[in-house]
């Protein structure tokens, strides 16, 4: 591998609102502390989509995006020693420094780093390794932007993992399943017999429904408003299925009597977060994992709060994701956790945006992505 910058393949988005679009890019190398990975496969994410729209701020593009996904290491910076050239990884979009307040206080997720320079469109150092030949800068999308044939991120978002899982199903791994048992393991706590409400069933709510039952809750309920995404919540371990409607509120209050001890919000909607809150018991928990866009807000009843029930965000798993990503790859191995059927649709690098497409009109599960088909392993029909 070339010690100098090279030329890539890369989904662009230029400005909020407009349509991805392919074009070659140039990559720099790997400065110190971070790590080339030639992709393999991208799941294509709601998080991507609300960048696209402009619902996660302004002045984040041009920008390539993509940040749940895996490949093969190329090359590596200077003090980097987890991993070395021809190690299978997987992506985790924040790098956590360890150092800072949050890092220290056992809150690796919310690094504080990490997030402003997420935010800024740069890798760690305050800088990006992507731009177009006439030297223009494009800025990377969670420190990772692996719509793209090769791609630099920090050392610490290139998680090593075992050779047991294609790579196309461990592309999944990295967000959608981290995210997913990640908010019941580590947010609600989910118990073994407790009753669990699951709110929107795409590519995290259904691993929403896999942690619920590798937890050994009892009731399992997946709401959504597609009867496909329903059976695939059935196949994951859901004990009742309702169809998204205005009864669905009470629907669900007569399944579970009393109310939920738990329930997750996976769409980011101030309409479903408030149904989350309302199917609740006394002292029960409800876990938003999905991402509103900016300026929604979600009004409650002030008299619920006598009841003890509790409102929480989660991010990412709200866990330590380079620590617990490659069990979750063990056990999507051991069959454990299905990945291969959540994937309704499986695309090439050109095919990006009309997975986002996709994602606008609410069809399917997940995309994968396939740039390297070599790499990424025998895929679904």
């Amino acid at each position: 591998m070339s010690a100098g910058p090279i030329e890539i393949r890369a989904a662009v988005l230029e400005e909020k609102g407009e349509p991805l679009r392919v074009e070659t890019l140039v990559l720099d190398p790997p400065r110190p502390e971070e790590v080339l990975v030639r992709v393999a496969a991208a799941g294509v994410c709601h998080s991507d989509l609300h960048l696209a729209q402009g619902h996660l701020g302004d002045g984040r593009w041009p920008v390539v995006l993509g940040h749940e996904g895996a490949g093969i290491v190329e090359a590596v910076g200077e003090g980097v020693t987890h991993v070395r050239p021809g190690d299978r990884v997987a992506f985790c979009f924040v790098p956590s420094c360890r150092e800072c307040r949050m890092c220290t206080a056992g809150r690796p997720h919310l690094c504080q780093p990490a997030a402003e320079r997420s935010l800024a469109g740069t890798l760690m150092d305050g800088t990006s390794r992507l731009h177009r030949p006439d030297g223009s800068p494009i800025k990377h999308f969670l420190t990772v932007s692996c719509f793209a044939e090769r791609c630099v991120v920090p050392a610490a978002g290139a998680v090593p993992i075992g050779a047991e899982l294609p790579l196309w199903q461990a592309a999944l791994v990295g967000c959608g399943v981290v995210t997913g048992v990640g908010a019941v393991r580590n947010a609600a706590r989910v118990a073994e017999g407790e009753s669990v409400c699951v709110i929107g069933c795409g590519g995290v709510g259904l691993q929403v429904v896999s942690g619920a039952r590798l937890a050994r809750a009892g009731r399992i309920v997946a709401i959504d408003r597609d009867p496909a995404k329903l059976l695939l919540a059935r196949e994951r371990g859901a004990t009742d299925t309702l169809e998204a409607g205005p009864d669905v509120r009470a629907a669900a209050r007569e399944l579970v009597p009393g109310g939920f001890d738990h329930a997750f919000e996976v769409i980011g909607r101030a309409d479903t977060i408030r149904l989350a809150w309302d199917v609740l018991r006394p002292a029960g928990q409800a876990t938003v994992v999905g991402i509103a866009p900016a300026g929604v807000e979600v009004s409650l009843r002030a008299l619920d709060l006598l009841s003890e029930k509790t409102l929480r965000g989660c991010y990412y798993g709200s866990g330590d994701v380079a620590a617990e990503l490659p069990g979750l790859v063990a056990l999507a191995a051991a069959g454990e956790i299905d990945l291969a059927s959540v994937v309704s649709h499986v695309a090439g690098l050109d095919g990006v945006e009309e997975a986002m497409e996709r994602l606008r009109r609410g069809e399917g599960a997940r995309t994968v992505v396939v740039i390297d088909a070599e790499l990424a392993g025998r895929t679904p029909e």
